[in-house]
């Protein structure tokens, strides 16, 4: 018999959450996504309550989160907010774990997760290497943002003659009166991130009969395999027989993000085992919770238990 548990994977383009009783019974539900610029245990709190509220009950809580940093990683008063639940112990941990362990499990090579943002995590014999993730100021390289930021540049490129005409432009003036003015209403919008994001997906329609769409997802694709490269050489396993590449998240239902992103690997490292997986984050987060000690990434979660 299994162990109850509920397993929260909380991302910036939503937050989806998993109850799982011991005799394999699941529910599924979902939360919008998680504001990496706000602080995030009372976000987590309010998804706990939530799930309490459902009458759930379980043993153990796993937790995977966007943005999580040492100063958040308050598993104590999360395991406090989870009482109701009944349960007696809450691992926490950063979403490129759970995105990895919902890939790969105990395996090892590389596992690319863009959504709204983007992380890549790799696993070796003895070393463990995250690659970007740094956020949309500073990183996340080949997300959705990254993407609907590419667009909206192109858009003003187009605009101001500087570069090619998009159809493009046509999509993002129905959003704004006055393109001109369109920066400063998308920098007070306290919901920028995620409306810039938004674009990804007018990018990947267009993309087949507008030249300046496909190219942002040839780019992106390129991107997200220089992450998933930089990955496998740091952790020795770019030269192994065919090391194993995994990519998942909503930029990757793009067909040319993927026919590059494969490309790119490929062209790299020949023998690569590339695949982009059908596995969602929440599966790391349930899998959190049965972790064994000697996992290269146990010693990277943070971990609270209830006292016998």
């Amino acid at each position: 018999m299994g162990v109850s548990s509920l397993a929260i994977d909380a991302g910036q383009t939503g937050i989806k959450v998993r109850s799982a009783d011991p005799w394999g019974g699941t529910a599924e539900w979902s939360h919008p996504g998680i504001r990496t610029d706000l602080p995030l245990i009372p976000q987590l709190v309010g998804v706990i309550t939530d799930a309490a509220a459902r009458d759930i009950r379980v043993e153990a809580v796993g937790i995977g989160v966007s943005g999580l940093t040492e100063a958040d990683s308050d598993a104590t008063a999360l395991l406090s907010a989870s009482t109701p639940l009944g349960a007696t112990s809450i691992t926490l941990a950063h979403d490129s774990i759970t995105s990895y362990l919902g890939a790969l499990g105990e395996e090892l090579g590389s596992v690319v997760a863009a959504g709204t943002g983007v992380v890549t995590l790799a696993v070796g014999d003895a070393e463990v290497a995250r690659i970007d993730g740094w956020g949309y100021i500073m990183g996340d390289a080949g997300s959705g943002y990254w993407v609907g930021r590419e667009a909206l540049d192109a858009v003003m490129r187009a605009y101001d003659g500087r570069g090619p005409a998009t159809a493009l432009t046509d999509a993002v003036c129905a959003d704004f009166t006055d393109l001109e003015h369109a920066y400063i209403e998308l920098q007070s919008d306290p919901a920028r991130v995620s409306r810039v994001a938004s674009y990804s997906r007018v990018v990947a329609e267009l993309s087949a009969h507008d030249p300046v769409a496909a190219g942002i997802l040839r780019r992106a694709g390129r991107e997200l395999a220089h992450s998933a490269l930089t990955g496998l050489r740091k952790v020795g396993q770019h030269d192994a027989d065919a090391p194993r590449v995994r990519a998942v998240g909503g930029v990757f239902r793009a067909d040319r993000v993927v026919e590059a992103f494969e490309a790119a690997v490929r062209d790299a490292v020949p023998g690569a085992d590339v695949r982009v997986d059908s596995a969602h984050p929440v599966d790391g987060a349930a899998r959190l919770v049965t972790l064994p000690s000697h996992s290269a990434l146990t010693p990277m979660l943070v971990r609270a238990c209830r006292p016998a």
